[in-house]
């Protein structure tokens, strides 16, 4: 038989929370149990406050908990239960040894698979979620069999995921592929199976695709890889924009109508940021150097370094602007998170434009509809960011309200492209603004020439900038 009644998931983040969430709104004959150590982030799964936020995630939870969807610090009574594990805990990129800055740090991965041979009393299908490097399966393999029980089996499987941020329920909802990886052999295909089976409950068998694992790990790095690819490639071509004259999201629409190409992940913006993008692509240029293919390990390396090209780019022109001085200059910053409808701040593009601004004396007054205060501290105040925190301490003020944000600052910059931020009363920020009042739109998304008229300076990116105040820009600055 291929069904399922038990399912653990190690690791409740942001790929664990929400996929097993969904997965027991559509499987209600199968009990989910999501099994963290952290005692405080189980504590939130469990409260009215989940640990993220992504639009629908509440309402899934609210129908499925305490019902079929349980959240748990027993980690060894869910595994003993189980028959069917996903391992979906942080593969975060090493940052000492080996590889430092670009290798995926698997002691998350071992560990979780050590727990797993350490209480494991029965078979079990072991299921990799986490984006993990080509062949991470053989080494959770290797862990499950140097300590298996006798009578024990194991079978390994990969399943990436393809979610979105701040679409993840929506992604998980209607998925355009499941991809499961397996083993050729005929255990392996009864362990595959048993996944899809899972899967079927809500997606139809056509969308679910079945690999070798190793195609199915690399999959998931490949698709990454090709976003930010994309992102990078319009984005080196805003900077040819600003320098011709040619308008970015001209090109990107003429370019997106080709269907061979499509206009997903060509809009021009300040950069990508997020917990896959770059942490994948280093990942990929890893392997692909240790593999001795440098060739193809520089290709995927640029891409990485066109989206830090862009922030710094970005970072320089709010400096340019403001007469090459923003020391003691009150600059409000726009959102904080990496993208709209998430509070996750990973590699967000904000970091680099606020450590830039506070280098060089600046005086930071932040908005974010999402993301927690003591978060956006803990990111600014991170070693990598400054050698002194309480510096940063004192040059930052957190606002819960945008227009509390604005007031008595030379220069708004947007840095995430919230909703919220459209729909803004900027006749009422002008009047509360220092002048000259600047705006730069790093995400592209608000009416500039209404912005103008109205007297702010406004600069976006993919735009020719002229000093005589003609109305074109880096964005655009209106005649004095």
């Amino acid at each position: 038989m291929n069904t399922v009644k038990r399912v653990c998931c190690i690791g409740a983040g942001y790929v664990g929370g929400p996929t097993c969430s969904v997965m027991a709104l559509k499987c209600p004959d199968i009990t989910v149990t999501v099994v963290d150590q952290s005692s405080e982030r189980i504590a939130q799964w469990n409260s009215d406050k989940l640990p993220i936020y992504e639009p629908g995630l509440d309402e899934v939870v609210k129908k499925c908990r305490n019902v079929n969807l349980f959240f748990s610090t027993d980690i060894e009574t869910a595994i003993k239960e189980a028959e069917l594990i996903f391992i979906s805990v942080n593969t975060p990129t090493k940052t000492f040894g080996n590889g430092k800055g670009r290798a995926a740090d698997l002691k998350y991965v071992e560990g979780a698979a050590r727990m797993i041979a350490d209480i494991a009393q029965s078979n079990k299908i072991v299921v990799e979620k986490s984006t993990v490097p080509v062949r991470a399966a053989e080494s959770i393999m290797h862990i499950l069999h140097a300590n298996q029980k006798p009578g024990i089996r194991y079978d390994i499987l990969s399943n990436p995921e393809f979610l979105a941020e701040g679409t993840a329920i929506e992604d998980l909802l209607h998925a355009d592929r499941v991809l499961i990886g397996g083993e050729e052999t005929r255990d392996g295909s009864k362990a595959i199976d048993k996944l899809s089976w899972i899967y079927q409950h809500w997606i139809p068998k056509e969308n679910i695709l079945t690999t070798n694992t190793w195609s199915s790990e690399l999959s998931k790095l490949a698709a990454n890889a090709f976003l930010a690819q994309r992102i990078s490639s319009i984005n080196s071509l805003s900077a040819v924009c600003e320098a011709t004259g040619a308008d970015v999201s001209e090109v990107a629409r003429a370019v997106g109508l080709d269907t061979r190409i499509g206009s997903k992940f060509l809009e021009a913006s300040v950069g990508f940021g997020g917990s896959c993008f770059q942490k994948d692509i280093l990942n990929l240029v890893y392997i692909c150097e240790g593999l001795n293919l440098p060739e193809v390990a520089a290709y995927w390396q640029q891409v990485i370094d066109m989206n830090e090209y862009q922030k710094n780019r970005f970072s320089q022109k709010i400096i340019e602007s403001l007469f090459n001085t923003v020391s003691n200059k009150h600059i409000c910053i726009l959102g904080f998170a990496f993208k709209k409808n998430t509070g996750d701040t990973r590699e967000t593009a904000a970091i680099t434009v606020c450590k830039t601004l506070l280098e060089e004396g600046a005086k930071l007054d932040i908005y974010d509809p999402k993301v927690e205060p003591e978060q956006i501290i803990d990111d600014l105040t991170h070693p990598c960011v400054t050698e002194s925190p309480e510096s940063v301490k004192q040059a930052v003020q957190i606002h819960s309200d945008p227009y509390s944000a604005v007031r008595g600052t030379h220069a708004i910059v947007l840095c995430t492209e919230w909703d919220e931020f459209i729909t803004l009363n900027y006749q009422r920020i002008y009047q509360s603004m220092m002048k000259p009042a600047y705006v730069f739109d790093g995400r592209k998304i608000l009416d500039h020439e209404r912005l103008q008229q109205m007297g702010f300076h406004v600069q976006t990116i993919g735009k020719k900038y002229h000093r005589s105040g003609v109305l074109r820009s880096w964005g655009s600055v209106p005649q004095l």
